[in-house]
């Protein structure tokens, strides 16, 4: 029998996230992702969804024990070099992500806190954002809310960039190491974002607005993305750089495609690379 040597390694990264039956956010979007930068995607799924693109017709919540066994399951086994953070619904499913990693000392977490829909309602109650905040946002690497998400975390609407400065200094104060605030949803013919770093220094950046009509999970693939960058080692910076010209790519590429009835998503498989691989530090 031949035997094969075991040299190398993927670059790994985990999605603790909701999933879309859909297809265009949620879990399936981060592995579409992760694939796509030449990454190797696992997920602990946090809640299931029947949805399409019109909308989300109910939501079945997994126990905190089965989060915590897939989570096990896979760091225990596999390791990850990165973890993207998507839909946590309950406070007691915030905890048990925490929990996990510090148990795991799991690496450059990225963390979107989903928190309002698309029509502008709050998905999540009181409780569940105060555990976000107190739990989450100390053991992250860097948060990734947009406007409507930002707002409700410090109180207030934010209708220009000297809005989305202050909160992102409020967000830091609030206990978040990093912040990238989403400009998404400012009327313009450019789309503005701000990181503000670990260290206090202001990046914004700043892009043309791509019209399209699918622009379901946007929010998802970015803050995979820049996970997926993380992972394969890049700084948060160019992270954040990289996840934004992936997202600006994929809604390029999608724009012309009709999926659904309603909004559908992006193209994540626009210009797919090759899974990378590292090499084994006990390569046999």
């Amino acid at each position: 029998m031949t035997v094969v040597a075991l040299k190398y390694e993927y670059h790994r990264v985990l999605s603790i996230a909701g999933s879309d039956s859909g297809g265009g956010a949620g879990i399936q979007a981060d592995l579409k992702t992760f694939a796509a930068l030449g990454c190797y995607g696992m997920t602990a799924i946090t809640a299931l969804t029947a949805q399409n693109t019109c909308g989300v017709r109910s939501i079945h919540s997994v126990p905190p024990q089965m989060l915590r066994d897939q989570i096990d399951a896979v760091i225990e086994d596999i390791g990850a070099h990165a973890v993207k953070i998507g839909m946590l619904h309950a406070p007691e499913i915030v905890r048990t992500v925490a929990e996990a990693i510090d148990r795991h000392a799991l690496p450059n977490v990225v963390f979107d806190p989903v928190m309002v829909a698309t029509s502008g309602a709050v998905l999540i109650e009181q409780a569940a954002t105060d555990a976000l905040v107190r739990e989450l946002f100390p053991r992250s690497a860097l948060i990734t809310p947009n406007l409507d998400e930002a707002g409700l975390l410090v109180g207030r609407p934010l209708r220009s960039t000297d809005d989305m400065a202050r909160a992102a200094r409020q967000l830091r104060e609030q206990g978040a190491r990093a912040v990238l605030v989403k400009g998404g949803h400012l009327p313009g013919e450019a789309v503005i974002d701000l990181l503000l770093t670990a260290d206090g220094e202001m990046h914004w950046m700043e892009g043309e607005r791509i019209p399209s009509p699918n622009t379901h999970g946007t929010g998802c693939t970015l803050s995979s993305a820049i996970a997926a960058h993380l992972a394969l080692g890049a700084s948060l910076a160019e992270a954040v750089e990289g996840g934004r010209a992936f997202v600006r790519a994929a809604l390029a590429a999608g724009a012309e495609v009709r999926t659904g009835q309603g909004g559908g998503p992006l193209n994540h498989g626009h210009a797919p690379i090759a899974t990378r691989r590292l090499q084994l530090k006990d390569a046999r």
